[in-house]
């Protein structure tokens, strides 16, 4: 944690929206209150995952994004759009596929069983 702020830090917040939710209210709901209640389980979930995924996954991406020469994803896109990787194909679609796994372990670790 760093200053200003004191405990509990943003993910121990989520967490504990996201377990009162799960505990409290899921269980003692049905229809409509009990979906948005999954929804927002999952949106919190998310949120979890990145505050503690975020710098090892950015730095990772940033790496990347360098080692083809872009310095964002819309340099990547314009260089793969003009045709300027072409000749690294099999490079660019490790990298790029790499992202997409890291993507995953944020949005839906599950789907990493599948990939």
């Amino acid at each position: 944690m760093s200053a200003p702020h004191d405990v509990p830090s943003a993910a121990q917040l989520v967490e504990s929206v996201r377990e009162w939710i799960e505990r409290d209210l899921l269980t003692g709901t049905d229809g409509r209150l009990q979906f948005q209640a999954r929804v927002a389980i999952t949106a919190l979930s998310i949120v979890e995952r990145e505050l503690q995924l975020a710098d090892e996954l950015g730095m990772r991406h940033t790496s990347r994004l360098q080692i083809l020469g872009c310095v964002d994803d819309a340099a990547l896109a314009e260089r793969i759009r003009n045709g300027d990787l072409d000749e690294r194909f099999g490079e660019v679609r490790v990298l790029v596929r790499e992202s997409v796994v890291d993507k995953l372990r944020v949005a839906n670790p599950r789907y990493l069983d599948t990939v």
